[in-house]
């Protein structure tokens, strides 16, 4: 079995690009955009604990900035699980990450994100 502890480096700067998109697009109210950014940082962070996690953190607190019932719960039980499944190299690739898909399905990847992961 594989454990996935620390994300490769160009993984760490994808992921954080997404999160700077991400937090620039919620500064200026473009919140369909900050989500986007927010899905795409999920789908290339989720296979790695801290990341994966951090995440479904930023969900949960765009689910209360949104007033989201559902995202909120939805965010809380896949903080409770999301960390654990990365560690032992067990997610859904591509999944969302969002409330609005169930949290064992597989979903496509994005090419250009794709193209990411076959470098690693």
């Amino acid at each position: 079995m594989k454990f996935n502890t620390k994300i490769p480096k160009h993984l760490k700067q994808a992921y954080n690009k997404e999160l700077k998109q991400y937090k620039l697009c919620l500064e200026n109210k473009q919140f369909g955009n900050a989500w986007f950014h927010l899905e795409r940082s999920h789908v290339i962070g989720q296979s790695y604990p801290i990341e994966h996690t951090y995440s479904h953190w930023l969900m949960l607190k765009f689910g209360f900035r949104q007033k989201d019932t559902k995202e909120i719960l939805g965010q809380i039980i896949r903080l409770i699980v999301g960390g654990w499944k990365s560690f032992i190299n067990h997610v859904p690739l591509g999944n969302t990450g969002g409330a609005n898909v169930p949290p064992l399905k597989r979903m496509p990847i994005p090419s250009d994100i794709e193209k990411l992961f076959k470098i690693s």
